[in-house]
């Protein structure tokens, strides 16, 4: 896809094996949690990940949502203060406790996903039945249920180590030891990796809500 639309909304295209084509457009990552652990940990306040994901889903869902891919938020420092600066300058109620500020970047993390995945489909004509996320997100249990929910599309997750595992099936291929094209090396990952689905529930009515307040900035 070398259209100009393509490059303004930042895609681009990763080639794959056996002529493959990635559509690809890179959206923040778990950077947001994993910087604001390492400071509540700085400031003498050691927070247990699965406690924090506890407390999250006990908060109300979209109460405020930023842009994780901003560039305020690239930089490793204070993070929550970072997070509530953008709630409180863009009106909305800031998140007060560790729980509050994991659950904005959960939502705001869903909510990227859900603007992806809605451009991937305008700009190249092709619809996306299913979202799949590998790698360490996939351990974020609530994650992936916040990110079918704000696609409104079934999401599957697994392996957690994808790039681990894509290396050994390429050498193994090479060596004659794996399946011989890229169905077979796929169907194997399936059949050995423990996957999860997780459905959509709720609507997308918030959620598009959601992105356009983010869009306008609260």
């Amino acid at each position: 896809m070398l259209t100009e639309a393509s490059r303004e909304a930042n895609f681009t295209n990763e080639a794959g094996i056996d002529g493959t084509i990635r559509y690809l457009r890179n959206v923040m990552g778990l950077w947001l949690l994993q910087e604001s652990i390492r400071a509540w940990a700085g400031q003498g306040r050691p927070a247990d990940l699965d406690v924090l994901l506890a407390e999250a889903a006990r908060v109300p869902a979209l109460r405020a949502v930023i842009d994780p891919d901003d560039p305020v938020f690239l930089p490793p420092g204070d993070m929550p203060a970072r997070i509530v600066a953008a709630c409180r300058g863009s009106g909305q109620p800031s998140p007060e406790t560790p729980g509050e500020v994991v659950r904005c970047i959960l939502d705001s993390l869903a909510l990227a996903h859900r603007r992806a995945v809605l451009q991937v489909q305008e700009l190249s004509g092709r619809h996306v039945g299913t979202v799949h996320i590998v790698g360490g997100g996939t351990r974020n249990t609530l994650l992936c249920q916040l990110t079918a929910d704000a696609c409104g599309l079934p999401v599957v997750a697994g392996p957690a180590e994808a790039a681990a595992l894509g290396n050994v099936l390429v050498q193994a291929r090479a060596l004659g030891a794996g399946p011989a094209d890229l169905a077979g090396m796929r169907a194997l990952m399936r059949a050995t990796q423990p996957l999860r689905r997780y459905e959509p529930a709720g609507g997308t009515a918030p959620w598009a809500a959601a992105t356009s307040r983010v869009a306008a900035g609260g």
